[in-house]
């Protein structure tokens, strides 16, 4: 009876109170479910990489087309289907790009390596 009556009451220390849950996990398993909360936390906050052809190119062609696009006037000058003219531009685009959204979009992508 004496052992039952141990046994109870070590189960009933190692019960978490609120839950009725056994505690059985350590303080470094505790730490590194935080670690891991937090490292979703930040990988959730870091912005997806934004694609040239699908994103950006399509704001170009709405805003810059024929000029900048094949056959227009400043094509061979400033091609605009091309990644590295707009990274060497920058945000002189913006003087056609006037939605907030899309100079986000565009922004992000100048920031990418």
């Amino acid at each position: 009876m004496r052992s039952c009556l141990l046994v109870f009451a070590l189960a009933s220390i190692v019960t978490c109170y609120g839950c009725g849950r056994l505690n059985a996990g350590t303080k470094a398993d505790s730490t590194a479910a935080s670690e891991s909360r937090v490292t979703r936390k930040e990988s959730a906050s870091v912005p997806a990489r934004v694609d040239f052809p699908s994103q950006i190119k399509p704001i170009l062609e709405a805003k810059c087309q024929p000029c900048h696009f094949s056959g227009g006037k400043v094509y061979a000058k400033m091609p605009f289907d091309r990644p590295e003219t707009i990274k060497s531009l920058g945000t002189k685009l913006f003087t056609r790009i006037k939605d907030e959204n899309e100079r986000r979009l565009i922004r992000d992508f100048l920031a990418q390596e």
